[in-house]
C-alpha cells in the first residue's frame, strides 16, 4: 500500500505528533509493541527473555539527529552503558547505533571519534558494533567512516554495517565492503527516498535484495540478513542449501514485535536468529517507519485496541 507507507514516513517527520505522541499514555501503549520500554533495565530486561527462547540480541537505544556535542556523548554513554551489562549479565547482544545519533551532522570527525571509543569499548569486552544506516544522504560518509574504523589497528570485525537492497548504489557497496571483510547487515530500507537514487518498484528492490543476499552467502564473513519477507527468506535458504552454506555462517534478523512465529519457525529449523530490540524515550520516528514498512502492524494494532 504505497499511500500508507508515504503517509506513515510523512507522520514520522511531523514534529507535533512526535511530542504528543512521547509524552501521552497512549503513544508509549501503543509503541509497547515494537519497543522493548523506555530506559536501559528495561531492554536488558526483554534481551534476556530472548536470549532464553535460543535468539540473539541487536540493542538499539532510539534517537537520530542530535544537536550537540553533549547530547552526542549523552547518547554514547548509553552504548558504553549497554556494553558493559551486556558482559556483566554475559548476554547474547550487541549494540546498533546511528551516527547522527554521535553528531554526525555537527561534525562527521567528532561523530567518528566517538564511534570508534564505543567500537574500541565493544573490543574490549569481545563485542561488536553494528552502525546503522539512514537516509541515502548519508550513506557514503557512513560507509567511508565504517570502513575507516574497521581498518583500524585491532578493530577489524568489531564494527560492521547496514546495506539497504532499494538503493541502486548497493550492490557497488556490498563488493567493496566484502572485499574489506566488514559484516554486513541487509535490509530493504525505512526511509521515503527519491526515484533518481532508489528502485521506486518493490519487485526491483525485492530482486535486488536476493542478489545481495547471494553475494553475502557466498563470502566467507559472517553476515545478518534482516527481513520478514517469507519470499526472501525462502530464497536465501535455498542458495545456501544449493551452494552448501552452513547454517552457522549467517543469521536471520527480524524485528522486536514482529513475525514472532516466523522468528520460532527459524529456530526450530537450525538457523540463527536475532532480535533487533530498540528502547528509550524518542521511539516516535521508528515507530512510524515500522508502520509504513508492513501496514499489517496497522490492522494488528487498531484491532488490539479496539480489544481494551
Amino acid at each position: 500500500m504505497p499511500f500508507l507507507r508515504s503517509a506513515f514516513i510523512a507522520l514520522s517527520r511531523n514534529r507535533l505528533l512526535r511530542h504528543f505522541g512521547e509524552r501521552s499514555t497512549l503513544g508509549v501503549k501503543l509503541s509497547s509493541r515494537f519497543v522493548a520500554g523506555m530506559e536501559i533495565e528495561d531492554a536488558l530486561r526483554v534481551a534476556e527473555a530472548v536470549n532464553r527462547q535460543g535468539m540473539s540480541v541487536s540493542l538499539d537505544s532510539l534517537g537520530e539527529s542530535v544537536t550537540s556535542e553533549a547530547e552526542a556523548h549523552t547518547a554514547a554513554e548509553v552504548y558504553h552503558r549497554l556494553l558493559d551489562a551486556i558482559a556483566e549479565r554475559r548476554l547474547n547482544a550487541n549494540v546498533s547505533v546511528k551516527l547522527t545519533q554521535l553528531g554526525l551532522l555537527l561534525s562527521p570527525d567528532m561523530a567518528e571519534g566517538i564511534a570508534a571509543n564505543l567500537v574500541q569499548h565493544a573490543r574490549s569486552v569481545d563485542n561488536f558494533v553494528r552502525i546503522d544506516m539512514e537516509d541515502s544522504s548519508l550513506t557514503q560518509v557512513t560507509l567511508d567512516i565504517v570502513r575507516r574504523l574497521h581498518a583500524r589497528p585491532g578493530l577489524r570485525g568489531a564494527v560492521g554495517t547496514v546495506i539497504q537492497s532499494y538503493l541502486y548504489r548497493s550492490q557497488a557497496d556490498v563488493e567493496q565492503l566484502l572485499a574489506d571483510g566488514v559484516r554486513i547487515r541487509l535490509c530493504k530500507g525505512a526511509y521515503k527516498e527519491p526515484p533518481e537514487v532508489a528502485f521506486p518498484k518493490k519487485p526491483d528492490v525485492d530482486s535486488n535484495y536476493v542478489r545481495l543476499t547471494h553475494m553475502l552467502l557466498d563470502s566467507p564473513v559472517y553476515h545478518g540478513l534482516a527481513t520478514h519477507d517469507e519470499h526472501m527468506i525462502a530464497a536465501a535458504k535455498e542458495f545456501a542449501a544449493q551452494h552448501q552454506v552452513d547454517p552457522s555462517r549467517y543469521e536471520f534478523q527480524m524485528l522486536f514485535g514482529v513475525r514472532r512465529d516466523l522468528q520460532r519457525q527459524l529456530l526450530k529449523q537450525g538457523h540463527n536468529v536475532r532480535v533487533y530490540v530498540p528502547f528509550g524515550h524518542e521511539w516516535y520516528p521508528y515507530f512510524m517507519r515500522r508502520l509504513a514498512e508492513r501496514p499489517a502492524n496497522v490492522f494488528f494494532l487498531a484491532k488490539n485496541l479496539l480489544r481494551k
